[in-house]
């Protein structure tokens, strides 16, 4: 007979930390690595505009880029009207406004967006109905 082999006992169960306070920050590579840069930030960044101010690009646009926001493109809200039929007939209205120009394609795009979640919103609602008729009807037989 042999006996079944045995795993050994671990010193921590599956998912506990071998070392639950971690590293002390600030001790890694890295930490040191920027802990020397920040010593001599002050004429690393005066070096750095004396070379935009004497038109190295690179060093303006590094600069440029770590002090100033991007620019987004932003598109104005455009007053619409819609037709207070379907929601097919709505899809359609926004179409044709973007076909004529009076809409941004963005902003048509996110309106089509909106009126197909309505629409799975209404539908929504309308299966809820047919369940709830369909429980009373089936309660009273």
């Amino acid at each position: 007979m042999t006996k079944p082999k045995s795993t050994p006992p671990s010193r921590w169960k599956p998912g506990q930390s071998g070392n639950p306070k971690g590293r002390t920050p600030g001790t890694g590579d890295v930490a040191k690595i920027r802990a020397a840069i920040a010593e001599c930030m002050p004429e690393l960044l005066d070096k750095l505009k004396a070379q935009a101010l004497e038109g190295d690009v690179s060093a303006a646009r590094l600069l440029l880029e770590r002090t100033i926001a991007p620019l987004k493109a932003v598109e104005p809200a455009q007053p619409l009207t819609l037709p207070d039929g379907t929601l097919t007939a709505q899809g359609r209205a926004v179409l044709a406004s973007v076909a004529a120009g009076e809409l941004a394609p963005g902003q048509g795009a996110q309106l089509l967006a909106a009126i197909g979640s309505l629409a799975r919103v209404a539908e929504i609602d309308e299966l809820a109905a047919r369940v709830a008729a369909l429980e009373v009807k089936h309660a009273d037989t």
